[in-house]
């Protein structure tokens, strides 16, 4: 992982600089640099939008050279004028694209970019169908969970991953190096990376991202309707209001396929908020103030309890693994952790020159290790602990 640290140290080229050292090897290339030489590392994004371009902005801040295209024509000239690209085009050279369109259309852009030797991911919100679609392994899902209330490229910002959470998505069909790859890119933007099963982040983010989108709409126009009736209602709006609906502010076009890819997360959890709501209808109907004031009691403490943040990399172990060289089975360890709710804050793997073996080095939580360790020994793996050092 020496290129990760690298890479998170670098400072952001001048333009001219980044230019005379730009990349070769690219297919219908415009803009800063497009035929220059090879020396910095290069990366692919197709759709700049919001999440694009934040990408854009933030690997440029790192001293990469970075491509880009959009279906929309006049984007890519706005991302080049914002410092969000180096050049409109596809770069063949990219060691990674990033796949940044709406959730329906990332297997077929995904197909295209894995015509080039580099590593993909995506960043859409649902996952397992893109896991069916595009089992390669040079291939990795991802879902940076970040974002803003602007819309497109006005609300691009290059500090937008920092301190988010990053699903990656491993399969049976993801290479360790993929894996490794993706995770110190993410890791240097600031993120903080979690593995998750296609499957299980579906049916979790239903819960946590897409159904609390969705009720915030629905509340939202509930007042607006009540507001034709009642002109000075959404005057009334506090904060508190105003809290509950902001994502409601998102940019709906990326909701009509993120529902229909996870719609049956979306429709089990939707019928288990409304008969939450149907008992918390009971107890005010019934005049229960004491079963008001526990549901209440018990949202207030889970609410206090949300993770707060990173905690300090200096307080971290290496769990060294050896594993045999077997399909899945760095997405069987990954995905453990995240299933524990353990964040790896490192990935690598140590390759042994008898080629059939090696060793997945994963930097955690000192305070995690025990419990990551006891769960490897439990599925038969053998491990090792040790501090990563300065």
């Amino acid at each position: 992982m020496s290129g990760a640290a690298a890479e998170g140290s670098s400072a952001a080229l001048s333009t001219q600089e980044r230019s005379d050292r730009h990349a070769e090897g690219r297919s219908g290339v415009t803009g800063r640099g497009a035929d220059s030489g090879s020396e910095l590392r290069r990366a692919q994004i197709v759709g700049v939008g919001l999440i694009g371009g934040s990408l854009g902005m933030a690997l440029r801040q790192r001293g990469w050279i970075v491509t880009g295209t959009d279906t929309e024509g006049d984007r890519g000239a706005r991302a080049l004028e914002i410092g969000a690209l180096d050049a409109v085009g596809i770069d063949t050279r990219a060691e990674i694209t990033f796949i940044a369109t709406p959730a329906g259309s990332v297997p077929d852009a995904a197909r295209r970019a894995l015509q080039n030797p580099g590593v993909v991911t995506d960043v859409a919100g649902v996952k397992g169908p893109i896991a069916e679609a595009v089992a390669d392994p040079r291939f990795v899902g991802g879902h940076p969970m970040a974002g803003s209330e602007q819309e497109g490229l006005d609300g691009a910002d290059p500090d937008l991953f920092i301190g988010a959470t990053w699903v990656l998505t491993p399969t049976d069909h993801t290479s360790p190096d993929t894996y490794a790859a993706v995770q110190a890119v993410a890791s240097a933007l600031g993120a903080n990376v979690v593995a998750l099963p296609p499957a299980r982040h579906d049916a979790l983010v239903a819960v946590v991202s897409h159904v609390p989108h969705l009720t915030a709409a629905t509340l939202m126009n509930l007042a607006a309707d009540a507001a034709q009736e009642q002109g000075d209602l959404l005057r009334l709006a506090a904060g508190g209001f105003r809290d509950m609906t902001r994502i409601a502010a998102g940019h709906p076009g990326i909701w009509p396929d993120v529902c229909l890819q996870n719609r049956d997360g979306i429709l089990q959890f939707i019928d288990r908020l409304v008969s939450e709501l149907s008992d918390v209808r009971r107890i005010v109907a019934e005049r229960d103030r004491d079963g008001l004031l526990k549901m209440l009691e018990r949202a207030r403490e889970a609410r206090a309890n949300l993770p707060s943040g990173i905690p300090d990399p200096a307080r971290t172990t290496e769990v060294r693994i050896p594993v045999l060289d077997r399909p899945g089975v760095a997405a069987e360890v990954l995905t453990l952790a995240g299933d524990l709710g353990i964040n790896v804050f490192d990935f690598e793997i140590a390759h042994s020159a008898e080629g059939d073996r090696g060793v997945l080095v994963l930097v955690v939580d000192e305070g995690a290790s025990a419990v990551l360790r006891e769960s490897l020994s439990t599925r038969g793996y053998r491990t090792s602990g040790r501090s990563p050092g300065p």
